[in-house]
C-alpha cells in the first residue's frame, strides 16, 4: 500500500513538473502563433505581390511584406514629421478622415495606448496606491492617477491583470490617494500583467498609518 503511494506519488510529482515547465512554453508559442498568423493575415495582399512577382516561398514572402511594412511606417513617420508633411496631413484628417464614423475614437485610443498622446497616462500617468473604501479599511489598489479637479478630487485608473489596458474609472478624495513617484508606470504595468506578483518590492515604503 505504501509502496502504491509513492509510485503514484512520483507520478504526480514528475507531472506536475512537466506541465510546469512545458506549459508556459506551450502557452507562449501559441501566442506568438496566434499574433504571426493574425499579421500574415493583414498583409496578404503584399505578400501575394512578392509571392506572384518572384516567385517566393510564403514564409519568405511573408517576412518581405513586413519589412515592407515597417519600411512604409518609417517613411510617412519621416514625412509627417516635415513642416510640409505635417500640414498636409492635417488637412486630409480634418477635411476627409474625421468625417468617417468612428476614427476619432480608434485614433484617440491608440494614441492613448502607444503613449502618443499627450494626455495619455501609460506616458505621464502617476503611479499610485488608492484607498477606495477610506484610510480605515486595509483594502488598497495599484493605479495611475490621470486626471485632478478643482474641488480636490482625483480621478485614477485601476487598470486590471493580466490585461492592463481595461480596468476601471474612480473618482476619489485626494487624502485617499499615495502618490509614488519613484516608481515608473512601465514598473507598475509589470506588476499588474503578472496579477500583482512583484508588488511587494514596487512599494516598499510603508504604508501610511490609519486614524
Amino acid at each position: 500500500m505504501r509502496a502504491n503511494r509513492r509510485v503514484w506519488f512520483f507520478i504526480r510529482k514528475s507531472l506536475l513538473g512537466g506541465l510546469t515547465i512545458l506549459l508556459p512554453i506551450s502557452i507562449i508559442v501559441f501566442f506568438f502563433r496566434w499574433i504571426y498568423q493574425t499579421v500574415t493575415d493583414m498583409i496578404s495582399p503584399f505578400t501575394s505581390v512578392f509571392i506572384n512577382a518572384f516567385g517566393l516561398p510564403k514564409f519568405v514572402a511573408d517576412w518581405l511584406a513586413v519589412l515592407a511594412v515597417m519600411v512604409l511606417c518609417f517613411l510617412v513617420g519621416t514625412l509627417v514629421a516635415t513642416r510640409l508633411g505635417s500640414w498636409l496631413w492635417q488637412q486630409w484628417e480634418e477635411n476627409v478622415m474625421t468625417r468617417l464614423p468612428g476614427y476619432t475614437t480608434v485614433r484617440e485610443v491608440i494614441a492613448q495606448l502607444m503613449g502618443n498622446s499627450s494626455d495619455s497616462p501609460f506616458s505621464r500617468g502617476e503611479v499610485a496606491r488608492v484607498w477606495l473604501y477610506g484610510r480605515n479599511v486595509d483594502v488598497s489598489v495599484t493605479a495611475l492617477v490621470t486626471s485632478r479637479h478643482a474641488d480636490g478630487h482625483v480621478t485614477v485608473f485601476v487598470p486590471t491583470g493580466p490585461n492592463p489596458t481595461s480596468g476601471f474609472i474612480y473618482h476619489v478624495d485626494e487624502t485617499l490617494v499615495e502618490l509614488h513617484p519613484e516608481i515608473g508606470v512601465e514598473n507598475m504595468m509589470k506588476t499588474v500583467v503578472a496579477c500583482g506578483a512583484g508588488t511587494a518590492s514596487l512599494f516598499k515604503t510603508d504604508s501610511p498609518k490609519k486614524p
